[in-house]
């Protein structure tokens, strides 16, 4: 199955000011976050944000939280988004019949979230070059559970190129020229 840009939303999970110096290779991560949620705001694909428990671990990182709108910043205490009522509430208030997920811890947050997702019968997607864990062998692990449980394993390019979904367009020629050089 394709990514629909008219049915998919990219949620960003807990990429946050003091879990961020922990990850591994965060800088690589974020800045490949930034290029996925600028190229679906370009597409207006609709993008969420969770922030977990932000008085202890900080909001989302400037860079990003400065692409986000600040309605679709959504704080959590679980680690799955899905179980506190208003992300919850976000997700399902959408049209959303897919969810691709980025963002931190990937064998935490991002794969409880990606696991009630995909319970409540949702398309879901978790962007490998987008997640990271404090331990590279935490994520391997989660990567691979992912699989076993028929969550789609994808990568940036892929999520881009599906909701472009061709080439000759203004839009396919715009964002090529910004972000697929």
């Amino acid at each position: 199955m394709l990514i629909d840009p008219t049915t998919s939303c990219l949620m960003v999970i807990d990429i946050q000011e003091r879990m961020a110096p922990v990850i591994h290779q965060a800088e690589q991560v974020v800045d490949r976050c930034q290029w996925l949620i600028e190229i679906a705001n370009r597409l207006e694909v609709p993008v969420l944000a969770t922030e977990q428990y932000p008085k202890g671990l900080g909001q989302t990182l400037p860079r990003l939280k400065c692409l986000l709108d600040a309605n679709n910043i959504i704080e959590k205490i679980h680690f799955s988004a899905l179980s506190d009522a208003e992300p919850r509430h976000a997700l399902q208030s959408g049209a959303y019949q897919q969810v691709i997920l980025v963002g931190m811890e990937t064998h935490v947050c991002v794969l409880q979230t990606a696991l009630e997702l995909k319970s409540q019968g949702y398309d879901t997607f978790v962007v490998q070059d987008c997640v990271s864990s404090r331990d590279p062998e935490d994520k391997a692990a989660a990567l691979e559970r992912f699989k076993q449980l028929g969550i789609q394993v994808v990568t940036r390019e892929m999520v881009a190129f599906e909701w472009l979904r061709r080439a000759g367009t203004d839009r396919f020629r715009e964002i090529s020229r910004q972000y697929l050089r």
